[in-house]
């Protein structure tokens, strides 16, 4: 098992950054949240679980290693894949889903892409005596958090994929109704397909 990678980033893309190792460049699927940190030419450390397919290696790394942990966690519940499992921490934090789990909250689970009402239930019941209690006090305040923070991580995942500030505030600034739309119903906005909406956006600009 590829327990982490540490490297210089020599490539970032809006799902993916590349880490060179021992002159070998590793491809490390990410969440928004974890590309944001990343900076080209800088070095850095994921913590790394690696998926292994009859027909693929894919490594997905992750800023903390509690990420890591929930992300093998979120697994073991039937019908959850390693892309549903990363979506999940694309939208909640680890403790934010932990808090979810253990408090029933259904609604959070269905701003996550890709999960229903029923398969919220299903995830609840498989994942309560799994995930554990929220172990941070940030659990708390984790819907209002994710929220208000939206525009500040769209805006590193943006810089760091080496947009200039003032082309990455115009691509915010056309998703922001978007992102406040899913406010508005009381749900994070989705930083990854928010991304993916600012990028289209700047790409159309040039």
């Amino acid at each position: 098992m590829i327990a982490f990678v540490s490297g210089r980033v020599a490539a970032l893309a809006p799902d993916s950054a590349v880490v060179e190792v021992g002159g070998i460049g590793v491809a490390v699927q990410c969440t928004p949240g974890t590309l944001a940190g990343l900076r080209l030419g800088q070095t850095a450390r994921l913590a790394t679980s690696l998926v292994v397919r009859e027909d693929s290696l894919t490594l997905y790394g992750f800023a903390e290693e509690d990420e890591r942990q929930v992300f093998e966690l979120l697994q073991t519940a039937s019908g959850v894949g390693p892309r549903l499992a990363q979506a999940m921490l694309a939208v909640h934090s680890p403790d934010a889903l932990r808090l979810a789990v253990s408090t029933g909250d259904e609604k959070a689970l269905t701003a996550v892409p890709g999960i229903g009402r029923k398969g919220a239930q299903k995830l609840l019941l498989e994942l309560r005596d799994r995930l554990g209690e929220p172990v941070g006090a940030a659990a708390s305040a984790a819907g209002p958090a994710a929220v208000a923070g939206w525009r500040e991580q769209l805006l590193d995942a943006l810089t760091g994929l080496g947009y200039a500030p003032r082309e990455a505030e115009r691509a915010v600034s056309a998703v922001a109704p978007q992102a406040e739309r899913a406010a508005a119903q009381g749900a994070p906005p989705e930083i990854s397909g928010l991304l993916r909406a600012a990028l289209q956006t700047l790409q159309r600009s040039r």
